[in-house]
């Protein structure tokens, strides 16, 4: 019982001594306190790391700093957010992944496929959006503003894949063009997503309308016509190549033969005006001996309203159209039509040149749009390694800045995945020739 006792004792002691040793109430509120404080410092500076990634994920920062995306003012009479109806989720969502599977090989596996998905293709059809986009083109355009010239783009990505590049594209077509007009066909910009990537543009006052295309109303009494038709009852066969690719395609002629301009693709660095030329295309590539064409591109094409050329390629398009071979329906398609046109020109007894008959249309060469072949793009695109090629892209810009070149095709699809040097022949051709992009 003694024994007891004594452990008994040096429990409550050891039990006593332990419950003295707590530290105070205000002890532990100062710990939780400094505990929450880092936490929340913590979480601010890894709020401000994620803004920072965003910034450097931005087609704005190097490029075009100084230029935060903000909400639009609301004196702003066209460009105000709240005229672009989707949001981000929606403006992200577009019809340019409706490719076929790989394990989808035959015509008739790929139909059946492309009949389930047909509801997905916002783009074949017309709604109350996409109604107003006839209206809205010729209200921009015959606005009071006085356009000095009209361009058009197409883009059928989502708006977050507008990048610097494309921008590029606008621009140098601004520099060029100060009072232009551009209308951009595009689901994606047509938001407020768009509106942002944009605002930096409009707030210098620049003239761009980005609208959802109506293709229904932009194809209806022309030849390609029936063509959509077949598309929207999925009875032809749309091609194991990103469909978005052949409706570009289309939507370039319909919208020149519908309203007369100038298009450009989205890869296009403007050097100069382009107020001189009327019912032009250019040509890609040479015969080295005959110095006669061999391609023709439609990266850029300027025609007016109604030209008979381009009904002509709208014929092709619609009776020779293949989604399974690239380019068969945009630069093989006006080469091939062309080419029939010089053939049916030369029968005549008439002479051979670069101005055919067709209604009085140019061929230009290489060097207007396209001086740079697509498997040589890259070099232009590297910064010098050493005197001797410092020396050549001297001479190269000299060229293109002061020859007959009036735009670079950058060939996006070869180098998409090539960085552009600072220094390189690019780089410096988009320093002359931006607004924005050295500006603080």
């Amino acid at each position: 019982m003694e024994a007891y006792k004594k452990v008994s004792n040096k429990l409550l002691l050891t039990t006593t001594t332990t419950t003295t040793c707590h530290p105070p109430k205000r002890i532990h509120f100062f710990i939780v306190s400094s505990l929450a404080t880092i936490l929340f410092i913590l979480i601010i500076y890894i709020d401000s790391y994620n803004s920072l990634l965003s910034s450097l994920n931005s087609p704005y920062y190097l490029h075009f700093k100084g230029y935060e995306v903000l909400i639009a003012p609301k004196s702003t009479h066209h460009h105000r957010e709240e005229n672009y109806g989707k949001d981000d989720e929606e403006a992200d969502y577009v019809d340019h992944l409706i490719i076929p599977p790989e394990n989808i090989t035959t015509l008739e596996e790929r139909l059946i496929w492309f009949r389930r998905k047909l509801p997905e293709l916002s783009l074949l059809h017309s709604n109350n959006s996409t109604r107003r986009f006839h209206g809205r083109v010729v209200e921009f355009l015959g606005g009071s503003s006085g356009c000095t010239m009209q361009f058009f783009m197409t883009w059928l990505s989502p708006a977050k894949s507008f990048g610097r590049r494309e921008l590029w594209s606008l621009e140098t077509l601004f520099k060029a063009h100060p009072k232009a007009c551009l209308v951009i066909a595009s689901p994606s910009l047509d938001s407020v997503k768009g509106y942002r990537i944009l605002k930096p543009l409009f707030d210098r006052g620049l003239r761009i309308l980005a609208a959802e295309p109506d293709l229904p109303f932009l194809v209806k009494n022309t030849p390609v016509e029936a063509w959509l038709e077949q598309m929207k009852t999925g009875t032809k066969d749309p091609g194991s190549i990103p469909l978005s690719q052949n409706l570009s395609n289309l939507m370039r002629l319909v919208m020149l033969y519908k309203y007369g301009g100038v298009y450009l693709d989205t890869d296009v660095v403007v050097l100069r005006d382009f107020t001189e030329l009327r019912n032009a295309i250019g040509a890609q590539s040479v015969d080295a001996v005959s110095k006669e064409w061999t391609r023709l591109n439609g990266a850029v094409m300027v025609f007016d309203v109604n030209h008979p050329l381009l009904v002509d390629f709208m014929k092709e398009f619609a009776s020779s159209f293949d989604g399974n071979r690239w380019g068969h329906n945009g630069p093989y398609l006006v080469s091939r039509v062309i080419e029939r046109v010089k053939e049916r020109s030369s029968s005549s007894s008439m002479a051979a040149s670069s101005t055919l008959s067709r209604s009085s249309f140019v061929v230009l060469p290489p060097k207007a749009f396209y001086p740079v072949t697509w498997h040589r793009i890259e070099r232009l695109m590297k910064k010098p390694a050493n005197e001797s090629e410092s020396r050549w892209a001297e001479r190269r810009i000299r060229e293109l800045n002061d020859g007959g070149t009036y735009a670079v095709h950058l060939w996006r699809r070869q180098s998409m995945e090539s960085v552009i040097e600072e220094g390189s022949v690019v780089a410096r051709l988009v320093s002359y020739h931006c607004l924005l992009c050295n500006n603080n």
